[in-house]
């Protein structure tokens, strides 16, 4: 299959979105996607109302974050609004669904190659020199429908679940609050340079919130142990790590210390600090190990202590949480 080079703002429109500040929604009858720079959830942070004189972005349309998550691209299927440095961006209507995902991994391969944060920044470029390689039909222009029937003959094995039937309702009435340093030892990650490490079988955390957290696997010896809790300072988004590994100085490690922990303990922490925090920290405000120190979250409790197994069960009680 042959290719060719196009710039995006030829076979494309590209805005650079609403630009509204979530902290301004208001969710009465939230019935419009909010699309942020997250890489979670495609891209979706909130459900809001929708705004007089402002109409959503039809469904159809691709998002780029610009900054945050730089380069999540993702297909949007239902209107929405955008938070700041989002690009929308919108297609003639013989484009199908299947040649726009296409797209979007072309676009997320594009920006991991040659765009960062802090250096060459991808809104200097979106609209003006930002080019991606496509397939080309016999007349040298974008071969959507080759796009849209490769798209479409993947396979993939569906996962199966013995767990069809969710048993245990969450409820938060007997929920109280624990301060985490109360349960856990928290300390910083541990800055390696990028010279005394090549490629490896170790995975090496950084402030990511995709992944896992992992940025890549090199081939230090672990500094931590896994079966932990790691923050990001930067929007201290949580994930549970399993394995051993190193991480940078950009994240928090939350070492058990005081009760058996296990990834379904750990999943349902992961859940809630997410819920309680990541919208309390940013570049300006970042949440350190001190800040770390200081979080109290809500968990279900029994005898004023937090109900470790409830946590558990509740986990495995749901789709697919026989599959984890």
């Amino acid at each position: 299959m042959k290719t060719k080079t196009f710039l995006l703002k030829d076979i494309a429109k590209i805005d650079y979105g609403n630009k509204f500040d979530l902290q301004k929604m208001t969710f009465d009858n939230p019935n419009v996607n909010f699309i942020s720079r997250t890489a979670l959830n495609n891209g979706v942070s909130a459900i809001v109302d929708s705004i007089n004189g402002h109409a959503p972005y039809p469904a159809g349309c691709v998002t780029i974050a610009l900054g945050g998550s730089i380069g999540a691209t993702f297909y949007q299927n239902k209107p929405f609004y955008t938070a700041q440095n989002v690009a929308v961006i919108q297609f003639e209507d013989n484009i199908s669904q299947f040649a726009k995902l296409f797209l979007c991994q072309i676009i997320k391969f594009e920006v991991r190659n040659k765009f960062r944060a802090f250096g060459r920044e991808l809104n200097k470029h979106i609209k003006t020199d930002f080019s991606v390689d496509l397939p080309i039909d016999d007349n040298g222009n974008p071969y959507w429908e080759y796009m849209d029937n490769f798209i479409k003959q993947l396979r993939y094995k569906k996962i199966s679940s013995n767990n069809l039937n969710k048993d245990l309702v969450l409820t938060t009435i007997d929920w109280q609050e624990y301060k985490l340093v109360d349960y856990f030892r928290i300390v910083p990650g541990k800055y390696h340079p990028s010279d005394d490490y090549d490629l490896g079988d170790t995975p090496y955390i950084s402030a990511s919130n995709i992944n896992n957290g992992i940025s890549q696997y090199i081939n230090l010896e672990p500094d931590f142990k896994g079966n932990c809790i790691i923050t990001g300072k930067v929007g201290c988004t949580a994930f549970y790590q399993p394995n051993d590994f190193c991480a940078t100085s950009d994240v928090n490690i939350f070492i058990p210390k005081n009760f058996v922990l296990n990834k379904y303990i750990g999943m349902f922490l992961v859940a809630v600090i997410n819920k309680s925090e990541n919208y309390k920290w940013n570049y300006g405000r970042q949440c350190r190990v001190g800040d770390s120190k200081e979080i109290i979250i809500k968990l279900p409790t029994k005898n004023n202590q937090p109900d470790w197994l409830y946590m558990e069960d509740y986990i495995k009680s749901l789709p697919y949480g026989d599959r984890i």
